[in-house]
């Protein structure tokens, strides 16, 4: 199981919001409710601890909507270890997502 410095709520936030399908910063930061400097800076701990992995959407894709490229996130399956240990540690976890926010569809 991957070594985090601390399990935090928002890191199971986080955690719990990649697993319910939103998968990029933006998304993330809207179902959450955590700001930016929270959100990102976990999304790289959190990959670099290997709960999560991403890849970098289509240029093309992007250029069409006239946006910037997003960096979509997926849970390992280190990160539903993870997510498993924030759900029994934060019982509210699974209840603290935005109720009115929607992933997108995965492209």
């Amino acid at each position: 199981m991957p070594r985090l410095s601390k399990l935090t709520f928002a890191t199971g936030l986080i955690l719990e919001a990649v697993e319910r399908g939103y998968r990029y910063g933006f998304d993330i930061m809207d179902a959450s409710g955590l700001p930016d400097g929270t959100v990102y800076p976990a999304l790289r701990r959190l990959e670099a601890a290997g709960c999560l992995s991403s890849a970098w959407e289509d240029e093309e894709q992007a250029r069409r909507e006239k946006r910037p490229a997003r960096r979509y996130y997926e849970i390992t399956a280190a990160g539903e270890a993870v997510l498993a240990q924030a759900r029994a540690r934060f019982r509210g976890l699974p209840h603290a997502l935005a109720p009115s926010a929607q992933p997108e569809p995965a492209r």
